[in-house]
């Protein structure tokens, strides 16, 4: 019994050992090779300053460093350099089996400062007309400067919906001291830190001599240099190269740009130690004057805004454009004088906002409208009512215009809307990236 036994073990644990040496550990494949990155440039034939890269294998994933403050993605890409030098390109291919990176310097011969003229980096930089770097610092003295949401977003949007600051709410703390400069030349970031910056406590480990304040840690940290880029897609995201970083540090340099303007840059983040939240921040030029909570411009109307006497001030975001115009557009429902003119920028969420005097009170009159021309039938508008003391206090409302190149009239209903909302959004053209012209006029509460 005994040795049928010790038998019976025995081929058990072969039987075992046999399985096992069956059993091959995974593997991922190899790497890219040399020849992946070897990658090849020429100069478009519409401007000798665009550089178009071609990585020579199409089946890898391909990401480019252009060496000018900017990155792309994709087996081919182009590269724009505004300014004469010498630069460093850098391919990076990925695959299952790793990553593999090569490098090459190119020369531009010549400046074409043509192609400074993004309308995001003037909008970020002040443009190559201006000074050619704005300086931008924490917009304290409104609500809603900084706060916390979940990631990703609810349907509510990009907004701060778990915590928003309230105004002057970090005061006393390394944040509001705060530079953060953006220039054209060399696509040059500088963070002026005052000696002091403000980061979440999961960060206090990585910055000596950290103390807490205010439920979070004030750091002492000198004053940092890099480099800024804005990759454009799905999501518009700038990004910082180097140990500056932008508002309250969560350990990311890379901001989605939920909205921009001439006097406003609103960014959404993520949180390095918890996955689960976004953060928030807003900036404005440091030579704007305060609004003490109110938001945007300074100047406050009333409805209706008809144009005729008086040219209000809107914000625009996005890239779009305004003016106040005489009416080449007379004729059928609208013969008035004067009308405002707007050029969709290369967002999709571009548009522009006026701020009234007092909240609008719907509960009697629940419609906004306005007048409108457009050159297509059936793009939307986007009417939005936000609480400019609290922009995460908002009711939004989607319109489609049924007629081209004639004048009507368009109405949204917002029956039911708290009497907190004391800003009017319009998003003409909401939805696309088209450069089309929009003229709206006589903006009223029926």
């Amino acid at each position: 019994m005994k040795l049928n036994y010790l038998f019976t073990m025995a081929a058990a644990g072969m039987m075992f050992l046999s399985s096992c040496e069956k059993e091959e550990p995974p593997t991922l494949g190899s790497g890219p090779s040399e020849a992946d990155v070897a990658f090849t440039y020429a100069a478009t034939t519409e401007n000798a300053n665009i550089i178009e890269f071609t990585a020579p294998n199409a089946s890898l994933v391909a990401k480019w460093d252009f060496g000018n403050g900017t990155t792309g993605e994709g087996t081919v890409a182009r590269g724009s350099y505004p300014l004469k030098g010498t630069y460093t390109v850098t391919l990076t291919v990925f695959n299952s089996g790793g990553s593999r990176s090569a490098s090459k310097e190119i020369t531009i011969a010549e400046d074409d400062p043509t192609l400074l003229s993004n309308p995001l980096f003037t909008l970020l930089t002040g443009g190559s007309a201006g000074k050619g770097y704005k300086n931008w610092v924490i917009d304290s003295t409104r609500a809603a400067h900084m706060g916390v949401g979940p990631n990703p977003s609810s349907a509510a949007g990009d907004v701060p919906e778990y915590w928003a600051a309230a105004r002057l709410d970090k005061a006393g703390t390394g944040l509001y001291s705060d530079i953060y400069k953006f220039s054209l030349d060399a696509f040059n970031f500088d963070h002026i830190t005052n000696g002091m910056v403000y980061i979440d406590n999961e960060q206090a480990a990585n910055f000596p001599d950290s103390y807490e304040n205010k439920g979070d840690f004030d750091a002492p940290y000198d004053n940092q240099t890099g480099k800024w880029s804005i990759v454009e897609g799905a999501d518009t995201v700038l990004k910082i190269d180097g140990k500056g970083f932008l508002g309250f540090f969560t350990g990311v340099r890379e901001y989605k740009i939920v909205s921009i303007g001439e006097n406003e840059l609103t960014l959404r983040y993520l949180d390095a130690s918890n996955p689960d939240l976004a953060w928030y921040i807003r900036l404005v030029p440091d030579d704007y004057p305060v609004d003490n909570g109110g938001g945007g411009s300074t100047d406050t109307y009333t409805l209706p805004i008809d144009f005729e006497s008086e040219d209000p001030k809107f914000e625009v975001f996005g890239g779009s454009s305004y003016a106040i115009v005489d009416n080449s557009k007379s004729g059928g429902i609208n013969t008035s004088n004067r009308i405002l003119e707007t050029t969709h920028g290369n967002e999709t969420w571009a548009g522009l906002y006026v701020t009234l005097k007092e909240p609008i009170d719907f509960s009697q009159n629940t419609m906004i409208s306005f007048k409108v021309w457009s050159p297509n039938a059936n793009d939307t508008v986007r009417v939005k009512i936000e609480n400019s003391a609290k922009t995460s206090e908002f009711a939004e409302r989607d319109v489609v215009i049924t007629k081209a190149n004639e004048w009507i009239e368009l109405s949204v209903d917002f029956a039911g809307a708290a009497t907190v909302f004391d800003r009017v959004v319009l998003f003409p053209g909401w939805g696309t990236t088209n450069p089309e012209t929009y003229f709206i006029d006589d903006i009223s509460q029926k």
